[in-house]
């Protein structure tokens, strides 16, 4: 009898959710990279997908292996493809053991690979492109964590100049006259591995148009297994989209002890038809594909993006 062939290395998922793809990879206990091209950032970086490798951001959630194994392979691989260095955006409490790990790699390697190490203390913000940020929010899991927020900074008139000739209010922003306000307006939020908290009710998440949420439990007796690990279950993410206004929420960080076809049933049971159609399964890569071909055909564009 012939041994049989190994099993698939992991396939990529993709969602188009206008303007913003999500891709990536996320199987919790083995990896989770999930990557916005458009944002220059991806969430994690467990393995590394290949495409993972062009954001020039990696926002760790957290430290644990299963979501930060890639970064020293991320980094070294892009230096090797001439993509510049990448920045991991961190935790401040883990930030030190970030760089320590890639300090092992110098011994081991004997050489230096560039690289940099953000640290974020939660509510901190960093520029990630021109009037975009990228904000920590803390989180609540079994070691120190953040959940992060997208956001755009778009600057507005303020009320009362409004109507004034161009050269009036040119000469008073001349005369040091603040005449703008700073509007701050979520564009994609990603929860990482979390309990349920109030940090999931904040305006940043509620207002958000795209949310990424872990989602490791569905069935009903495994809720006491999602309390013990800091996790959500479906029965959380119901209760979120009661609040969460996101057009999509994208579920990640699924485990393969629970089949698809479980997942789907407890979405339709504890979700329900009016807020079912919101949810995306990351890795779901069946009804994923079919949903792009559709989008493709509604835009009369049968080539595959690049």
């Amino acid at each position: 009898m012939l041994p049989r062939r190994p099993p698939r290395s992991g396939q990529v998922g993709f969602l188009y959710l206008p303007p913003y793809r999500v891709q990536g990879i996320s199987i919790a206990g083995e990896q989770t990279a999930v990557h916005i091209p458009e944002l220059d950032v991806a969430f994690d970086v467990g393995l590394c997908p290949r495409p993972v490798l062009s954001a020039p951001f990696i926002a760790l959630t957290h430290g644990h292996m299963d979501h930060v194994a890639g970064l020293p392979y991320y980094f070294s691989q892009r230096m090797f493809q001439k993509m510049g260095v990448g920045t991991c955006v961190c935790h401040s409490e883990i930030a030190g053991a970030v760089q320590s790990m890639m300090a092992g790699w110098v011994d081991l390697e004997q050489q230096f690979t560039p690289h940099n190490i953000v640290s974020l203390d939660p509510d901190g913000e960093i520029t990630i492109k021109p009037n975009i940020v990228l904000k920590g929010i803390e989180a609540s899991h079994t070691v120190p964590a953040l959940s992060y927020v997208v956001m755009e900074h778009r600057k507005k008139l303020l009320e009362k100049y409004n109507g004034l000739p161009q050269e009036e209010l040119r000469s008073l922003k001349i005369g040091g006259t603040e005449i703008t306000h700073t509007l701050k307006i979520p564009l994609v939020a990603c929860t990482g591995d979390t309990e349920m908290g109030n940090h999931l009710f904040r305006p940043e998440f509620t207002n958000a148009p795209i949310v990424i949420t872990e989602c490791t439990f569905f069935e009903s007796e495994h809720k006491t297994r999602a309390t013990v690990g800091k996790h959500l279950h479906i029965d959380n993410i119901a209760d979120l989209l009661q609040v969460w206004k996101a057009e999509h929420v994208v579920i990640t960080h699924t485990s393969r002890r629970t089949g698809l076809d479980i997942i789907k049933r407890a979405i339709e049971e504890r979700i329900g038809c009016d807020d079912s159609h919101r949810i995306h399964l990351l890795m779901d890569h069946h009804a994923n594909r079919m949903r792009y071909e559709k989008q493709q055909e509604e835009a009369g564009d049968f080539a595959e993006n690049g």
